[in-house]
């Protein structure tokens, strides 16, 4: 399987985006695509590069001029998103996996496809490699996402052409991807969800090292997410077993749940539901599950009790005022 290093320039209205805008049209129109393409030995062996003459912003944002010096009369000269679309497809070929820094490009790129009706990239969420994720967790250690930039920097890679075009942004994520030690990164794929499961059977169930991800399907409505029997279950994902939970679902804010449970064989686990809102208008559950200790679960817990607490007196605040 090949790796498509894919980076996109977008270009987006002066005005207002939330006054009166057309639900249909993507704010951000794709102007660039560029992309190299690496064998299984993370060598670069090809590469796209194309611009493409806008059909819906016919005047350049000031910000994206100033990042990614790029002028309106050269993009005159590109072709039409769909015709670029369809070569660029044509050149990853069959057996192919994205990799980008962040995870921004993939939905823009199914966004602006949508909106030419082209046929989508595959059936439920996308697997890809999130560069910029990678880096942060398995290099430098730290969940927060760093520039391209200081990935170039903290590796000492040579800078020969400048930052924020499409092209020579994938080929600095190839490079930094290449630094990368791969039997530990190759696992850890990211899920983009511009398209959800479908049903049960195309629900993402995954394990990765030191944790689990579940996907679900969309529901119509937010409470039938934590209804779903599946999304609330409490298993130990290494041996599949039903395990008694030690802590009943809590949220404290109506987006995150949580739970912990106790599996005799494996110890503590922690679940963490999100509940996101799709392209579609439906909701659906991104549930991780992981091991943890007694004191972890312990400091949940007085979490839990804290948050009842502020709820309660913030209850009868409301009761006096009426």
């Amino acid at each position: 399987m090949e790796i498509i290093v894919l980076d996109l320039e977008w270009n987006q209205s002066n005005r207002d985006q939330k006054k009166n805008r057309d639900p249909e049209i993507p704010i951000f129109e794709i102007i660039e695509i560029g992309a190299v393409k690496l064998n299984e030995n993370r060598e670069i062996t090809d590469c796209f590069s194309q611009l493409i003459c806008p059909q819906i912003y016919h005047t350049m944002h000031r910000i994206t001029a100033d990042i990614i010096n790029l002028e309106m009369d050269e993009l005159k000269n590109g072709r039409n998103f769909p015709e670029v679309m369809e070569e660029f497809l044509k050149w990853c070929g069959k057996d192919y996996v994205f990799a980008t820094w962040g995870p921004l490009d993939l939905l823009e790129l199914q966004r602006n496809m949508n909106y030419y009706r082209m046929e989508s990239l595959g059936k439920g969420p996308l697997k890809f490699y999130d560069v910029q994720k990678l880096f942060s967790l398995e290099v430098i250690k730290d969940k927060t996402r760093k520039t391209l930039e200081f990935a170039i920097d903290y590796f000492q890679i040579e800078k020969k052409v400048p930052f924020h075009r499409a092209f020579s942004d994938a080929y600095y994520t190839a490079k930094v991807l290449e630094k990368m030690e791969w039997e530990r990164v190759s696992a850890l794929v990211s899920y983009d969800t511009f398209h959800l499961p479908r049903n049960k059977k195309e629900e993402i169930k995954v394990i990765f090292p030191g944790y689990a991800k579940y996907i679900s399907r969309g529901f119509e409505e937010k409470k039938e997410v934590m209804e779903d029997r599946e999304v609330a279950s409490t298993k130990c994902y290494l041996c599949r077993k039903n395990v008694k939970k030690k802590m009943r679902w809590y949220t404290p804010n109506g987006k995150n749940y949580y739970s912990v449970a106790y599996c005799e064989e494996h110890g503590y686990i922690k679940y963490k539901v999100r509940v996101k809102k799709s392209e579609e208008e439906k909701y659906y559950a991104v549930k991780t599950s992981k091991f943890t200790t007694i004191e972890k679960v312990e400091k949940l817990r007085e979490l839990r009790a804290r948050d009842k607490e502020i709820k309660k007196n913030k209850k009868k605040m409301l009761s006096k005022e009426e």
